[in-house]
C-alpha cells in the first residue's frame, strides 16, 4: 500500500485527538479522585482503614517513656535541708568584712600584730566551718584564756592559744602532731575547738560546756569565767555587724543590793534578756 504523504492538517488533528483522549482521561481521574475523598470525609472509619494501610508504621501506638514519678515531698524537704545547711555554712565562714572587723578589733584590744590576728582569725573561721561551731565563740575563748598568745602555759600544764590540757587530751593530739603540737595555734585552735564543742554537746548548753572546758564541772561555780566569755562573744558579735565597740572594758560598776521584795527594774530584766539571747545565739550556731 502506497504510503500517503504527511501533511500539517493530518498531524494537527492528531495532536487534537492525543489532547482530547489526555482530557478525557484526567477528567476521568479527577471525578474518581473527588468520589473517593467524599467517600473518605463522609466514612470516617474507611478513612482510618486507608491511612493504616498507606501508614502501616503510624497504626502501632508509640509508646510511651516510662518516667518514675520521684516524690515531691521528700525532693523539698532534702532541698530545704540543704538550704539550711549552706545557710549555716555561710554564717560560719562569715564574711570577708566581718572577719576584718573582727581581727582590727582582736588586735587593737590584745595589742597583736595584724598579721598574727588575721591568721589567728582566719584558722578560727576555718575550724569552725569544719566542725560547726561558732567561730565567734571560739576567738572568745582564746581571748579569755590566753589574751590571744600561742605560747602562753600555765603553772597547771595548759598550753596555748585555748590552754589546752595536752596530758589530758593526748588522743585528740596525736591527730595533729603529737603533744608537742600543743604550742602549734592551728593545731591547739583545732583541738581545743573541738573539746569545747564536746563538752556543749555533753552537758547541753554552752553555759555548761564552758564550766567543764575550765574544768569545774564539779564545782557550784566556774568563778565568773562562763560570764567573761559571753560578755566577750557578745563584743565580737557586735564587731562583726560593724558596730562600734571601745577596746578596752570599762571597769563594771559597783553592784547594788536590792531588797528581796523590790521589783527589779527595766534596766535588770534587759540585762537578763541580753544575756538569755547571746546564750541562745550560741546554742543555735552550733
Amino acid at each position: 500500500m502506497a504510503s500517503q504523504p504527511v501533511t500539517w492538517s493530518s498531524v494537527s488533528k492528531s495532536a487534537r485527538g492525543l489532547l482530547t483522549t489526555m482530557q478525557h482521561t484526567l477528567t476521568v481521574f479527577g471525578l474518581s479522585a473527588v468520589a473517593v475523598l467524599a467517600l473518605l470525609y463522609m466514612n470516617p472509619d474507611a478513612a482510618k482503614k486507608v491511612s493504616e494501610l498507606l501508614h502501616p508504621e503510624a497504626a502501632a501506638p508509640a509508646a510511651a517513656p516510662v518516667v518514675a514519678a520521684a516524690p515531691a515531698q521528700p525532693v523539698a524537704r532534702a532541698v530545704a535541708v540543704d538550704q539550711a545547711e549552706d545557710i549555716k555554712d555561710a554564717r560560719l565562714l562569715g564574711t570577708a568584712k566581718q572577719q576584718q572587723n573582727v581581727t582590727s578589733w582582736l588586735a587593737k584590744r590584745y595589742r597583736v600584730a595584724g598579721d598574727a590576728a588575721n591568721m589567728l582569725v582566719s584558722t578560727a573561721y576555718m575550724t569552725a566551718h569544719e566542725i560547726k561551731l561558732d567561730p565567734l565563740l571560739i576567738l572568745a575563748v582564746m581571748a579569755i584564756e590566753s589574751g590571744l598568745n600561742p605560747f602562753a602555759e600555765s603553772p597547771m600544764g595548759a598550753k596555748g592559744l585555748m590552754q589546752v590540757m595536752a596530758k589530758v587530751h593526748h588522743d585528740k593530739f596525736e591527730q595533729v602532731g603529737g603533744a608537742e603540737a600543743a604550742l602549734n595555734p592551728v593545731a591547739n585552735i583545732r583541738v581545743g575547738a573541738q573539746i569545747l564543742k564536746d563538752y556543749v554537746k555533753r552537758t547541753g548548753s554552752v553555759e555548761g560546756g564552758l564550766k567543764t572546758y575550765v574544768g569545774a564541772a564539779d564545782f557550784e561555780s566556774d568563778s565568773g569565767y562562763g560570764a567573761k566569755v559571753l560578755a566577750e562573744y557578745n563584743r565580737l558579735k557586735q564587731v562583726a555587724r560593724g558596730k562600734y565597740v571601745p577596746t578596752r572594758t570599762p571597769p563594771a560598776p559597783a553592784q547594788m543590793v536590792v531588797k528581796e521584795s523590790a521589783p527589779a527594774t527595766p534596766a535588770v530584766k534587759a540585762g537578763e534578756a541580753a544575756v538569755a539571747e547571746t546564750k541562745s545565739e550560741a546554742l543555735a550556731n552550733l
